[in-house]
């Protein structure tokens, strides 16, 4: 029986290369909008981040999701990602 490929993917502030299940898919929508994609397969355009604390405190004061995704982003989008770690 053949093995499962790990698919891997980098974590745009720490630069690490991780599987999919550890990371956080960010997305901005056509719409302009950032969303937290739980799923991975929502339509726009993404990154990852590592699902930790520190990690988003990092991002947050660097604004790094700001430029990978080319959007302001708001304080209650950093919120809805903190929830969605502390899951």
């Amino acid at each position: 029986m053949k093995t499962k490929k790990v698919i891997l993917r980098t974590c745009v502030v720490t630069r690490e290369k991780l599987p999919k299940n550890e990371l956080l898919r960010i997305v901005r929508t056509p719409e302009g909008k950032v969303l937290v994609d739980p799923t991975g397969k929502m339509n726009g355009h993404g990154c990852y981040i590592k699902k930790s604390l520190e990690v988003l405190e990092k991002a947050q004061k660097g604004k790094i999701l700001q430029r990978q995704l080319e959007v302001e982003i708001t304080d209650d989008v950093y919120e809805n990602i903190k929830e969605e770690i502390g899951k």
